[in-house]
């Protein structure tokens, strides 16, 4: 199963990639799209819809899990994140990939066992969960890549190990969870 995650900015937009068995993760890539500095905020919706569409067609997730929106100081900020975030939405939905939505408790939860972990801790178990040498940069990078793995834990109960799927009649694999048999 390869899962994409986003957490979605307005100045940075991270995204991650992940494979899983359900038991055991692996990198695809991961990033962050960066505004350019200046730029209106239609212009930075416009290069969120597009670059993240670029990356969903590259790399060919059978999902896409995004971060919902939480609760801020400044009503202008969670505004503006609402917009990227259904920039984000848009750019998957478009491309035709499943989506679904967690809450930064629910993400933290299921990465590090604490609904309010710290950002480092998240961090650090997302680098042990995917065995990497280092901690994925940027921050906004990690942050989706914690969004992906709490949706393969939503998704797969402990102990169930996706079996590799078999090509479809196109030569994919196939697109939704429940194309996918144990």
């Amino acid at each position: 199963m390869r899962v994409f995650g986003i957490d979605p900015g307005s100045i940075r937009t991270g995204y991650g990639c992940i494979d899983t068995t359900g038991s055991r993760h692996t990198l695809v890539t991961c990033g962050a799209l960066v505004m350019p500095t200046g730029a209106s905020l239609p212009d930075r919706l416009h290069a969120i819809f597009s670059g993240l569409g670029a990356l969903l067609a590259d790399v060919r997730p059978d999902c896409v899990a995004v971060e919902s929106v939480f609760h801020a100081a400044n009503a202008r900020s969670a505004l503006v994140l609402g917009h990227a975030r259904a920039a984000a939405i848009l750019a998957a939905v478009e491309a035709s990939f499943p989506v679904a939505e967690y809450t930064p408790a629910e993400i933290k939860r299921a990465v590090t066992g604490y609904g309010r972990a710290e950002k480092q801790q998240i961090q650090q178990m997302t680098k042990l969960l995917l065995g990497l040498e280092a901690v994925p940069s940027p921050h906004d990078a990690a942050d989706a890549l914690a969004i992906a793995i709490c949706h393969v834990h939503q998704v797969m109960p402990a102990g169930v190990v996706a079996a590799p799927a078999p090509a479809t009649g196109k030569g994919r694999t196939p697109r939704t969870w429940r194309q996918w048999k144990p």
